[in-house]
């Protein structure tokens, strides 16, 4: 499908790794520009040739901290220069610490907020004067299936990452018509997060095999296996390109049916 976007520039935050590779990865075959950042050098490099192999776009690859606000500037501010403007924000981190309210204390929770909210926040704010230019653009935040239904021991998960899906949908009528906002809920993905717990797992012999650890990760999803980091992808390309021009502030599941909340 054409998502109409091909020449379009796009900015990924923490998308040397996981969902937010493979949402960057989805831009780049459909054509975009692709800025992303990391602060690991080895996985930016590595990033920067997936990149460079899954389209014909440019490719831009920055040393960044979305916890820090100058970094994060930073890193638009290199992203506009580059490509000339910018088309579509997609904003990923990674998760916040395991554990119970009891467990965590206030410097978690604020670091758990600059991760999770400000991140956010300060990557739009830079991106809007741009994103708002030449007939608008999009912005899609990648948050977490915990937003809908609460995941133990995930607290800081449970409770910061919604006020991602408050901004996201503020942002969706403040920014209208000119930049369209959404979400993306994902449940589990074969991400290198998983990949490492299933191993463990083998490892202390909870599973028998690779295979059986993935199976019990799938547990309880209706669509009987995690997802492939592919296909969240391909549904954040999607909410960013023409064919969902008609789509903003929503929050999708990208879950195998795993939530049961309505």
């Amino acid at each position: 499908m054409d998502l109409g976007i091909d020449g379009d520039a796009a900015l990924v935050t923490a998308g040397t790794a996981g969902l937010g590779l493979a949402s960057a990865e989805a831009l780049a075959r459909a054509g975009c520009d692709v800025a992303v950042c990391g602060r690991d050098e080895e996985r930016l490099a590595d990033a920067e040739r997936r990149l460079e192999s899954a389209g014909d776009g440019e490719v831009l690859g920055v040393s960044a901290d979305i916890t820090e606000g100058e970094e994060i500037e930073g890193f638009v501010g290199d992203a506009v220069r580059s490509f000339g403007g910018l088309d579509h924000v997609v904003t990923s981190a990674g998760g916040p610490p395991s554990g119970s309210f009891l467990e965590m204390d206030d410097e978690d929770w604020y670091r758990a907020y600059d991760l999770l909210v400000m991140s956010v926040v300060r990557t739009v704010r830079a991106a809007h004067p741009t994103l708002a230019d030449d007939g608008g653009g999009t912005v899609v935040c990648i948050t977490s299936r915990s937003v809908r239904e609460v995941i133990d021991e995930l607290v800081l998960s449970n409770a910061v990452r919604r006020g991602v899906i408050g901004l996201m949908k503020t942002l969706s009528r403040e920014f209208a018509p000119a930049v369209r906002a959404n979400a993306v809920l994902p449940g589990a993905h074969e991400t290198g997060r998983i990949e490492e717990l299933v191993e463990d797992a083998v490892e202390r012999g909870d599973a028998e095999t690779y295979e059986a650890g993935l199976a019990d990760w799938a547990d309880g999803i209706p669509l009987e296996r995690v997802g492939d980091p592919t296909e969240l992808g391909e549904t954040v390309a999607w909410l960013s390109s023409e064919r969902s021009s008609y789509v903003s502030g929503v929050a999708v599941p990208v879950d195998g049916g795993s939530t049961r909340s309505v």
